[in-house]
């Protein structure tokens, strides 16, 4: 299903608003039917790549001590293209995505699917998404709302990242992802929310960190909901909300460049996402304000250069820049509790 980019005019903020559903699946193949990780691979354009070095030449008159190299892979749509992912040195070893997923089947064989796979930022990122078994609903007997949790797998073929995987709650409702570092609210012995994975090549390695991968996302999920739980219990007053927002985005101290107006109407964004659509069961809570605040940032947001494809990145948990605000605002509505 096929939405517009909106943006509005006073805001300049881009909004996907009605489009809700995990953002990475608008960034890669998603899958209706199970599959398992040779045919996830397939499927995703994400086999045969031969990603492979070639060395940078040094131009006539210099000199160098170290040697450098492109990475490059095979076009998955044109076989006839090559394409340059990045430059590294010595040290780097390309993976095949075939190698770097090559435990995929063993983390299925513990309660989950591929959901969807892709590449973004030209192929030099790769990912994949695992829908795991245990979702959570919080207050079952009352609000009924229910999260289901992923294990989003990337990594890159520039060097810029490891193979790492990250557990990743979405609220199903409205699609929100709150992917948050646990150590920042629950001290230093909480759970990890990303974590990296170790390559290995034997299959009792695979097995290994398949099973290391499936337990850190239990204990993180069960955390997770013990967090969820006490928010969606805790009742606030809309002058509580409206403080969370104050302290969230002050307003600025002069009007520089239609500053006012602009914060103005962030702010009433914020208070018709508090009580709209996909946040009317759970205003008045805690809950409600943190997916007020997170929904602005996932669903309503500046395209960089026109460019869908950081707004969709962004929402996935692949920038830390808003993982880190989703991590800010979280801190702001517990101390406002």
């Amino acid at each position: 299903m096929a939405h517009e980019l909106e943006i509005n005019e006073a805001t300049g903020e881009a909004s996907f608003a009605s489009l809700r559903q995990p953002a990475w699946h608008n960034l890669g193949t998603v899958f209706q039917d199970e599959v398992n990780t040779a045919e996830m691979l397939s499927l995703a354009h994400l086999d045969n790549w031969n990603v492979r070095l070639e060395e940078v030449p040094v131009p006539a008159g210099f000199t160098s001590d170290k040697t450098y190299s492109f990475v490059s892979r095979t076009n998955p749509f044109n076989k006839d293209q090559t394409d340059i992912l990045g430059i590294v040195g010595e040290r780097y070893t390309p993976l095949q995505n075939e190698d770097l997923f090559s435990f995929g089947d063993n983390l299925l064989d513990g309660g989950g699917r591929w959901e969807t796979a892709g590449s973004i930022k030209g192929g030099r990122v790769v990912f994949g998404s695992i829908a795991l078994a245990n979702s959570i609903t919080l207050d079952p007997n009352g609000i009924a709302d229910k999260i289901d949790n992923y294990l989003l797998i990337n990594t890159s073929h520039d060097g810029s990242i490891a193979i790492q995987a990250s557990i990743t709650p979405v609220r199903v409702v409205c699609a929100n992802t709150l992917n948050l570092a646990l150590q920042s609210f629950k001290g230093k012995n909480a759970s990890k929310q990303t974590f990296k994975i170790r390559h290995t090549q034997t299959a009792e390695g695979k097995i290994a960190v398949a099973r290391e991968a499936l337990g850190l996302a239990n204990t993180y999920i069960d955390e997770f909901s013990e967090l969820a739980n006490k928010l969606i219990q805790t009742e606030i007053t809309k002058a509580q909300f409206d403080k969370i927002v104050e302290l969230a985005y002050p307003a600025p101290e002069k009007d520089s460049k239609g500053s006012f107006k602009k914060h103005d109407s962030k702010i009433d964004l914020l208070n018709d996402i508090y009580v709209g659509q996909y946040n009317n069961t759970i205003s008045g809570t805690a809950w409600g304000a943190y997916n007020a605040l997170t929904e602005r940032l996932d669903w309503y947001r500046s395209a960089r250069g026109g460019n869908n494809e950081s707004i969709y990145a962004s929402a996935s948990g692949f920038d830390p820049v808003i993982n880190a605000e989703k991590n800010r605002l979280m801190k702001l509505v517990l101390a406002s509790v």
